[in-house]
């Protein structure tokens, strides 16, 4: 008798967690309504460039540091003023100076120092990104550039792709609708999320002075077309049935 006693229990606390563990539907399904979702794209063209150079300078005193950094910051100026750019243009993301400890010492004894930053710059005139890249690939402190191409004003193409998902909702919806001999009536309910894939850049390495007389290559950039930009949305609809 205790045996099964015990056996009852162990199944009703199984149903128990069973059910409270069952999913909960997002929507309440309605009579005479049909519930899809659908995923939409649109493929975009940039409309910003942004070039983010990467600063760092090594010496034995934070001084000579900070000195070639601020030399190599001063290219970049120029640079900047070469196509036709304020250097006010260029953001600062960050400024570090940083001691270097001799780890195999006892005393960690200072060594040298470190100064780091990072500058980045925003373009809409991509003719002017090759021979930015070009005339800061050069400059001793430079420790990276990278490049990639965003698209700042989204709007448009948020809508474009909303229009897409919710398009291909409304085919799936009429599928089943056609198929179970009903018609597909009005719009009852849409949820939308809009989402814009991050592309992380990737950092190009100095490239190796030109030896004397030899014509330089051109840019990296040049004759290229900008990858396009990708926004993704996806749509949860609700529609009635006739």
């Amino acid at each position: 008798m205790r045996i099964s006693f015990c056996l009852l229990l162990a199944v009703l606390l199984t149903l128990c967690c069973a059910h409270a563990q069952s999913p909960t539907p997002a929507v309440a399904v309605q009579v005479n309504t049909i519930y899809a979702g659908g995923d939409g794209k649109f493929e975009a063209a940039p409309d910003t460039a942004v070039i983010r150079l990467d600063i760092a300078a090594q010496q034995d005193t934070s001084r000579a540091a900070y000195d070639q950094a601020a030399a190599a910051a001063e290219h970049v100026r120029q640079a900047v003023r070469n196509n036709g750019l304020d250097p006010k243009a260029l953001q600062i993301g960050y400024f570090s100076v940083q001691p270097i400890y001799d780890w195999k010492n006892p005393k960690h004894k200072v060594v040298g120092y470190r100064v780091t930053t990072n500058l980045t710059l925003k373009l809409r005139d991509f003719a002017k990104i090759g021979g930015i890249i070009e005339q800061t690939a050069d400059i001793e402190a430079m420790q990276n550039q990278s490049l990639n191409y965003v698209l700042e004003d989204v709007d448009a193409a948020k809508a474009k792709a909303a229009e897409d998902a919710l398009r291909k909702a409304r085919n799936q919806a009429n599928a089943v609708a056609t198929a179970g001999g009903r018609t597909l009536g009005d719009l009852l309910y849409a949820s939308v999320d809009v989402t814009q894939p991050v592309i992380l850049a990737q950092p190009m390495m100095q490239r190796a002075a030109m030896a004397g007389g030899t014509a330089a290559p051109p840019p990296p950039t040049a004759d290229f077309t900008p990858q396009t930009v990708s926004v993704n949305a996806h749509v949860n609809a609700m529609f009635a049935l006739k």
